[in-house]
């Protein structure tokens, strides 16, 4: 089984959408089951799901005491995949996410403030010692920025190939509980997000018995860290 954790410290970069969609996605392309972990105490994730028609992805309700334990569950029963949705802060419960995760996706809007919020969540899974890959996300079409934000970030990290765009259908989706993918009119956001997943599941597929060493650093040490640290900047 495998750990997909969406976080970012910047509120608004669209992880809860991503999370849905990725894990719609990854069952159509046949990499279920795979369930969903929401532990953003806003319960965007959860409500999305209540609201959802259909009986995939699956749900699971958890707690940062008891998620390792129940990954193990999840894993014991048969699951492939887990997508987890994260809250906008350095928690102890973001910290027992990425502890837990094979790959940490950090959603990025193509903005200077958003850039510069990033440093956080970066030296977080650095510190954990996970891999990372940025995801431009919510990208204003044909916008100079865009193209900036990607190179910036490209010095400090993998940036995911397939840029997501700003579109109106990917909020329509999810008010009931859907996704572009489940629209009739959805076809450039949903190919969007078919190549998103296909490049996550092949770096998914590559870190997958890649032994990681634990840093020895407890949860109490790396948050009085990172409310001690400088704002790390990855955009002037």
């Amino acid at each position: 089984m495998l750990v997909l954790a969406v976080a970012s410290q910047k509120g608004g970069s669209g992880k809860t959408t991503l999370c849905g969609h990725i894990a719609v996605q990854a069952e159509r392309a046949g990499a279920g089951p795979v369930a969903l972990v929401d532990t953003d105490p806003q319960g965007s994730l959860s409500e999305w799901w209540n609201a959802r028609p259909f009986d995939t992805p699956s749900f699971a309700r958890t707690y940062v005491a008891r998620l390792a334990q129940d990954l193990d569950h999840m894993r014991s029963n048969g699951v492939r995949l887990v997508i987890v949705d994260t809250p906008p802060a350095i928690t102890a419960t973001i910290v027992e996410v990425v502890r837990a995760a094979d790959l940490v996706a950090v959603p990025i809007r193509p903005s200077p403030h958003d850039l510069r919020a990033a440093g956080a969540t970066v030296e977080l899974v650095e510190a954990l010692d996970k891999p990372l890959v940025f995801v431009v996300n919510a990208a204003p079409p044909r916008a100079r920025i865009t193209s900036e934000a990607a190179i910036a970030l490209s010095q400090h990290g993998t940036v995911a190939p397939t840029i997501v765009h700003q579109r109106t259908d990917f909020a329509a989706s999810m008010i009931d509980g859907r996704t572009v993918m489940e629209l009739r009119n959805g076809a450039r956001s949903s190919r969007e997000i078919e190549l998103l997943w296909e490049y996550l599941e092949r770096r998914l597929d590559k870190t997958a018995g890649q032994a990681v060493l634990p840093t020895g650093h407890t949860i109490s040490e790396l948050e009085a860290a990172f409310a001690a640290a400088p704002e790390r900047r990855l955009m002037p």
